[in-house]
């Protein structure tokens, strides 16, 4: 890599981790609901306390522009650099970016849509097989966390057999790793039997 192509790749990864930091559960929240999603619900300003606080309609546009977060940037740098390595900072930047927001005091959401999106660019059969891991344990377990942290773990496995790519796989590690880390509270909470559940498909 020249020391230009350097210098693009860092500026992508600030890019990447500025554009994943954008708030979107708080902003629709404020601006067409006249209400904090912080201070809702779980107070986590990701897609499944949207839907709980804001609606149907509130929980998928924050799911879909969380997601955009994460394949925007890493589809770009794929694109660009032409590398996985690349791809795989880039997609790592927008996860943290929207965990650790700096327009909410470093604090955020706990990644799932943002680096399922990143996944969908790196390789999109992977990123089928992470929304189908988060389908099945969500509608086995009834707990939206487990079906988030089983869709992070078989994303990371997807991508080493449909890529075959050492970079990609290390992101789904990390990404798998770091997503399990966010949901430690969640964790907890299904150990004391205190874990809300959801339904997909209300009566």
């Amino acid at each position: 890599m020249s020391e230009a192509q350097f210098v693009l790749l860092v500026i992508a990864v600030v890019a990447a981790f500025l554009i994943g930091s954008i708030p979107f559960g708080y902003l629709i929240g404020r601006t067409f609901y006249r209400t904090d999603i912080r201070a809702q619900g779980s107070g986590n300003i990701g897609a499944m306390n949207a839907l709980r606080t804001l609606g149907k309609a509130g929980g998928a546009a924050v799911l879909l522009l969380d997601a955009f977060k994460g394949f925007v940037p890493t589809f770009l740098a794929a694109a660009y650099f032409q590398s996985s390595v690349a791809a795989a900072i880039v997609a790592g930047a927008a996860v943290l970016g929207h965990c650790f927001s700096p327009w909410l005091r470093w604090r955020g959401g706990k990644g799932v849509a943002t680096s399922f999106g990143a996944i969908f660019a790196i390789s999109w059969p992977s990123g089928l097989v992470a929304v189908g891991g988060w389908i099945a344990g969500a509608l086995l377990t009834q707990y939206s966390s487990v079906g988030s942290m089983l869709g992070s773990v078989l994303a990371a496995i997807a991508l080493w057999f449909f890529t075959g790519s050492v970079a990609s796989t290390v992101y789904g590690a990390f990404a798998a790793a770091f997503i399990i880390y966010t949901h430690r509270e969640n964790l907890a909470r299904l150990r004391a039997g205190s874990e809300g559940p959801i339904r997909l498909f209300k009566r």
